[in-house]
Formats: C-alpha cells, sequence, structure tokens
C-alpha cells in the first residue's frame, strides 16, 4: 500500500504533463488580448478591441 502511494503522485504528474500541449495551442486573441469579443467580416474582434491577426476566419 505505502508502495501505491509513492507511485500515485508520479502518475498524476505525468498525466498533467501529456496533457500540457494540448492547452498550448494557439488562439485568435490568446495572451493579453483578453480573448475574442465577437466576428466581424470574417475576421475575430478580440475583446480589447483589435483585430486578430489569426489566418483562421470566423462566421456570426
Amino acid at each position: 500500500m505505502k508502495r501505491l502511494l509513492q507511485i500515485i503522485p508520479a502518475v498524476v504528474l505525468g498525466l498533467g504533463l501529456a496533457a500540457a500541449p494540448a492547452d498550448a495551442r494557439n488562439y485568435p486573441c490568446s495572451k493579453g488580448k483578453g480573448g475574442v469579443s465577437h466576428c466581424r467580416n470574417g475576421k475575430f474582434i478580440c475583446k480589447d478591441g483589435s483585430i486578430s491577426q489569426s489566418k483562421r476566419t470566423c462566421s456570426r
């Protein structure tokens, strides 16, 4: 039982590190822009009012 309690934290840490790259993706209006506010003419408008430089387009 004691050995199992020593292994569990290592497994949890390993799973956390394995999931980290998925969170490191680039999204429109990431970093200090605050995220996407809305879409206008196929461009992402950031919450800070700027237009995203993303090459992806949006609809809605």
